[in-house]
């Protein structure tokens, strides 16, 4: 196994350059970038922003003319909106982000940075994308973390009645909630929840804004936590009503694929009780893919399942943070958050992998390598 794990660590560095250099080229060639944002910022807001850029007191250029030239027409047409802007501040704009290097230098020194995890500063936020990172993480991490247990502490369950009462009522009309989670998506169970629990036509029982209140540090312990679990209630719901049915499904199927092989035909013909049978043999197979997928289950809610409820409720998470950096072509917290999640993916993917071995020691990834 050790062999095996040496041989999967090894792959992460491969797989995850090739994952930046595919990520890096397709921006290259995508419509707008910083310097465009900046250049419509200066024309939006002149005095402010140009002075950010420029030190001289809210000025365009050294000296003040803001009229271009002809020559500032010519210098400046590689970017879209730049005509009329002084070719001086687009040089300097340039330098600060670093956008007089060629591609492939910008390249390197970025994937320089990253193997020393010092992925720079936001180009808009004035702070490390580090910082940021570690700023919004306690939100994705109570969504993705509560989401993932309640989903899976609801799904397996009821996954395993429906196996086990398979055709009956129970499977009739547990499969109707089951559909209605499908046809749903979680943003729009989301609204459901908002109109009718937090102020939207009916009850208002549920806060709209932030994991906790404003007077948070002022509350006891037990009141912190009735706080922050009042918070949550929502927007958990609706990231869980939105993933339970897959997983049930999954977990109905695969008992029910185990239930009618021959080891359980003949556990049963030695007189195994049908408990014995179902939890003491059935459920360790069947439940083999479900647990082990249980650390990337948790990372893909983590890190992508929760935008649109963080948008709704008014949570400033991950997917927030990464969703305003691509709207603004913020490319440090862009590239600083893919190159880190990616890399932990890759790593909980071996994690998944060994989660296998815990569940059934019979399964040998290194003899099968």
């Amino acid at each position: 196994m050790l062999a095996y794990i040496i041989r999967r660590l090894l792959l992460v560095i491969p797989t995850l350059f090739g994952i930046m250099v595919i990520n890096f080229a397709i921006v290259q060639f995508a419509p707008g970038g910083p310097v465009e944002v900046v250049i419509a910022r200066i024309k939006g807001t002149a005095v402010d922003v140009t002075a950010r850029f420029t030190g001289s007191g809210g000025e365009l250029g050294p000296g003040g003319d803001q009229r271009p030239s002809g020559a500032a027409a010519e210098s400046s047409s590689r970017y879209r909106g730049a005509q009329g802007i002084d070719p001086r501040i687009i040089k300097e704009i340039e330098q600060r982000f670093g956008f007089d290097k060629p591609a492939h230098e910008r390249f390197g020194l970025m994937m320089g940075r990253y193997l020393t995890f010092d992925f720079g500063n936001s180009f808009f936020r004035d702070r490390r994308v580090i910082d940021l990172v570690i700023e919004k993480m306690p939100v994705s991490i109570s969504l993705g973390l509560w989401t993932t247990i309640l989903i899976y502490l609801i799904s397996i369950p009821l996954g395993v009645q429906k196996a086990i009462r398979d055709g009956s009522n129970f499977d009739v009309w547990s499969s109707g909630a089951i559909i209605v989670g499908y046809a749903i998506p979680g943003f729009l169970f989301a609204v459901l929840l908002i109109v009718l629990f937090a102020g939207g036509r009916f009850l208002d029982l549920f806060p709209l804004r932030g994991l906790t209140s404003d007077n948070f540090a002022q509350l006891s312990w037990w009141e912190q936590v009735v706080d922050y679990l009042w918070h949550i209630a929502l927007p958990v719901t609706a990231l869980v009503v939105g993933g339970f049915a897959s997983l049930t499904m999954l977990t109905k199927n695969s008992f029910l694929d185990e239930i009618n092989k021959q080891y359980v035909v003949t556990a049963r013909a030695k007189g195994l009780g049908e408990q014995r049978v179902l939890y003491g043999h059935v459920f360790r197979n069947a439940m083999l893919l479900i647990i082990a997928g249980f650390p990337g289950a948790l990372i893909g809610v983590l890190f992508t399942g929760a935008l649109l409820i963080e948008v709704i409720f008014t949570l400033d998470g991950l997917g927030l943070l990464g969703f305003e950096a691509a709207l603004n072509r913020d490319y440090p917290v862009m590239f600083g958050t893919l190159y880190f999640f990616t890399l932990l993916g890759l790593l909980i993917k071996i994690v998944s992998d060994l989660t296998y071995t815990i569940v059934d020691p019979r399964i040998d990834f290194e003899r099968r390598g």
